[in-house]
């Protein structure tokens, strides 16, 4: 894992990469662990917008291995945002997620849909300026990715009273760097962009979006790096367990809610 820093405002943060050097060995396991959880059972406050088990995603479709719209985590990441979600309560608000436990054969799907080059339809919502032959080489596709590991999450935070919306899939694409209100509807707070934007826009640092976005990323950052959550320099939304039980271990069992195969 490499480590950088990420200058934010006045504030620096220790940030990590999510995907694993070449040389550096790791298990591949197949069977749920027992203290990989449903995360709406556990924190049933929170809201669910599972991105990869729907259309609505970069991809353009349903991702291999999401069978259904599960949130699944390991405890202790569970338990760090409890503590996350127990602050942004009394505020109003909660977090929702749109990706958390991602299985290898996701990360495998990923890989297999930036080597066809000719699969763009959801490029002018989710990578308008970035040419699909150069998602590896600027680290948006990677062969493996921290979410397979059980303790790294994707999220934004929403009023509570809020709904997600729904059909975002059946409406015209449009930039996710465009102001909040022009892009894909979507009940978060504004960040800046929309999630999984391929973009510098979507870097934590990335000062040229309004000052209300820079308060929300910034409250983001503080809460979760709080838990014990710690953030990646390229999405505002991603985050990964520093104390994660599985460092080495990379998970490919479906999402779906039961523990079965």
């Amino acid at each position: 894992m490499v480590a950088r820093y990420l200058i934010l405002g006045t504030m620096t943060w220790l940030v990590s990469s999510t995907s694993i050097a070449a040389d550096q060995p790791f298990k591949l396991v197949r069977q749920r662990p027992a203290d990989i959880v449903d995360v709406e059972k556990a924190i049933p406050q929170m809201q669910f917008d599972m991105r990869y088990a729907s259309s609505h995603n970069f991809v353009g479709r349903t991702v291999h291995g999401y069978e259904e719209l599960a949130c699944l985590l390991t405890e202790p990441a569970v338990a760090a945002l409890k503590k996350v979600e127990a602050k942004l309560l009394p505020m109003g608000l909660t977090l929702k997620a749109y990706d958390c436990y991602r299985p290898q054969r996701a990360v495998d799907d990923f890989v297999s849909w930036a080597a066809n080059l000719k699969a763009t339809q959801m490029q002018a919502e989710f990578y308008a300026a970035v040419p699909k032959n150069r998602l590896f080489e600027e680290g948006y596709i990677a062969a493996h990715s921290g979410h397979s590991r059980g303790s790294t999450i994707d999220l934004t935070m929403v009023p509570i009273d809020s709904t997600i919306p729904h059909g975002a899939a059946d409406m015209p694409l449009v930039d996710c760097t465009l102001p909040k209100a022009q892009r894909a509807p979507d009940n978060s707070l504004d960040f800046g962009t929309g999630f999984d934007c391929f973009s510098p826009v979507s870097h934590p640092s990335y000062q040229a979006i309004s000052s209300q976005a820079k308060a929300n990323r910034l409250l983001l950052q503080i809460l979760m790096i709080d838990a014990g959550f710690v953030p990646l320099e390229t999405e505002w939304w991603h985050f990964t367990l520093k104390d994660e039980p599985y460092p080495d271990t990379y998970f490919d069992f479906p999402v779906k809610r039961d523990a079965t195969p």
